[in-house]
């Protein structure tokens, strides 16, 4: 999970609902703040348990560089609304939702970027190749499941969650084992309670469901490569949730471009934006100019 350092939207950026067939999707987009945007739109999918405000240190930078930025909530998280059916809460089904907000970016083809269990799940919106993509970057998320503390952690709130699937015992979870921890992490009161806010606002089911992907994703890297599509992996020095070793190891066999931001762990939209956005946006417009690749 990123934690916002803080929740105040640029004035480039707005808040919008973005209507797809298979639902409605919260967003923020961020546009060029004077002229129109000379590059080609970016989708931005967040991780387990996050949001779209984990990227609200990116935008400005994003867009000033001359292109639209859209970050959303995944279906079931925050202030999207669940599927209709639990069992769409996998990477395929997510990933097919994904796939249906990049077509409504009426701006052209997109690059795409999914942030740990984010990445995960746009692998498979990429692997479909339903959808016309210009690039995909996959920031701190790994070939496969998950390990470690943070799987522990996954594991811990699905466990937790059980078969009361209710906002009721989601609420109670919170109480009985985050409320405390995340206090004394030191964060701005402010950002607790969004963190709160976010976390109750989580589809229960989804919750649990997207756990049990991300503790049980199979490695798709070779099927990945087969897209031919420009990559970029991209991760912290200090990433905890997948070795940056593994994350090494995938770009290699995706022919990938590789970018490992100092200083950070696994959120370096959050720990080092300004040095993640310069990079993304290097990558994008290395990639806009590729024969053969709209521009």
């Amino acid at each position: 999970m990123s934690i916002p350092r803080f929740l105040d939207l640029p004035a480039c950026v707005r808040p919008m609902i973005i209507q797809t067939p298979l639902g409605a999707v919260a967003a923020l987009r961020a546009t060029p703040a004077s002229g129109g945007a000379e590059h080609q739109p970016a989708l931005l999918v967040p991780g387990y348990t996050g949001s779209k405000e984990d990227f609200i240190a990116l935008l400005e930078t994003l867009a000033q560089a001359g292109r639209s930025v859209t970050a959303i909530d995944m279906p079931g998280q925050y202030e999207s609304p669940g599927l209709p059916d639990p069992a769409q809460y996998t990477p395929d089904g997510l990933g097919r939702v994904i796939g249906e907000v990049a077509l409504t970016l009426d701006d052209g083809p997109v690059h795409l970027l999914g942030h740990s269990f984010g990445g995960l799940v746009s692998r498979e919106t990429v692997i479909s190749g339903a959808v016309p993509l210009l690039s995909f970057t996959l920031m701190s998320s790994g070939p496969s499941a998950i390990g470690g503390p943070r799987a522990r952690d996954a594991g811990g709130l699905a466990a937790a969650l059980g078969t009361e699937r209710t906002r009721a015992r989601l609420e109670e979870v919170w109480t009985q084992h985050l409320e405390e921890p995340t206090r004394a992490s030191g964060v701005d009161p402010e950002i607790h309670a969004f963190l709160r806010r976010r976390m109750l606002a989580n589809h229960p089911e989804g919750l649990v469901r997207m756990a049990e992907a991300l503790l049980a994703a199979p490695d798709r890297t070779a099927d990945l490569a087969r897209a031919e599509l420009p990559m970029l992996v991209l991760y912290g020095e200090n990433d905890d949730a997948w070795p940056p070793e593994a994350q090494a190891a995938m770009a290699a066999t995706l022919g990938a471009e590789r970018v490992v931001v100092p200083g950070a762990a696994h959120s370096p939209n959050v720990e080092a934006p300004e040095t993640t956005a310069q990079a993304l946006t290097a990558f994008w417009n290395r990639t806009e100019k590729i024969p053969g690749l709209p521009a």
